[in-house]
């Protein structure tokens, strides 16, 4: 008599095939997976004696990365300090309970407000007070600028090669506009603001920690800034924010792009002429 269903020696041949079908099914109905969370994708990069995390500093995003690193960081028990461009070296957190206020923590990292708006690294510094984790300043004091436009030594610090990318790095971030005769003076304290720290970073290393410097995105590059006065026996990474940046954007300074959303269009060059009274450049 004939019948619609299959017999059991036609199941038997179909069956891989049949289990074969449905596995692609389910992989199929499986949800896309999610893209890891902005800390979690510092693992990537760990472990690190000095993480260093640059910056845009108009970009308002890449401080919210800051804090979330530094509560992901201490969270982890994995964060000895924190060491941070906004501040001049020597001031310190390091002295205030956890409970302090952001007033104490101005006036013990001597925080200069017009340079740095508090309303955008605020958060970040007192994350990390929270935390029980001491805010380090690291930038060269404002009172020692001059004099490292003098110091000659400084010029050889980088190979000839990445000399003369940070004096055209120092040239396009002036929009043209500083005289020739100052490119020299001014990598200079490029070089020792960067010397600066790195030496705050090396003096807050602890083993099996790690130390999070927060600086402009050109003072962490691996070949330009800070990472080339750390020396070989500290395990340094580099994390750039991108504002506008592709997620799989390369960059040869960085082991690590965090892309961000693009900022609205702003003619900087325009704006720093205006400041300038439209000042030609001088031979």
């Amino acid at each position: 008599m004939h019948t619609s269903f299959l017999s059991t020696s036609s199941l038997a041949r179909l069956g891989p095939l049949l289990l074969a079908a449905l596995a692609l099914a389910g992989c199929a109905a499986l949800p896309a997976q999610e893209p890891p969370s902005w800390p979690a994708r510092l693992l990537q990069v760990l472990p690190a004696d000095v993480l260093l995390l640059g910056e845009q500093h108009d970009a308002a995003e890449h401080q919210r990365l800051q804090r979330e690193a530094v509560q992901w960081l201490a969270a982890r028990g994995a964060l000895a300090a924190v060491v941070m461009e906004m501040a001049e070296q020597g001031g310190s957190t390091a002295g205030l309970a956890r409970d302090a206020t952001e007033a104490q923590a101005q006036t013990a990292l001597q925080w200069q407000d017009k340079a740095w708006p508090w309303a955008q690294y605020g958060p970040v510094v007192m994350a990390a007070v929270a935390a029980g984790v001491p805010v380090l300043g690291g930038n060269l004091p404002r009172s020692q600028m001059r004099a490292a436009m003098g110091q000659a030594q400084w010029d050889a610090h980088l190979p000839e090669p990445a000399l003369q990318r940070q004096y055209t790095e120092i040239r396009d971030g002036h929009c043209g506009l500083l005289p020739q005769a100052q490119i020299a003076p001014m990598a200079r304290i490029q070089i020792a603001r960067d010397a600066s720290m790195a030496q705050t970073a090396t003096s807050a290393l602890q083993p099996g920690k790690t130390v999070l410097l927060v600086a402009g995105a050109g003072h962490v590059w691996r070949g330009l800034g800070v990472p080339t006065h750390l020396g070989p026996q500290v395990a340094a990474k580099v994390v750039v924010a991108r504002a506008g940046g592709e997620p799989a954007a390369a960059h040869a300074d960085a082991d690590l792009v965090a892309p961000t959303p693009a900022l609205p269009p702003r003619d900087a060059c325009a704006e720093l002429r205006e400041k300038w009274g439209n000042a030609p450049q001088k031979p």
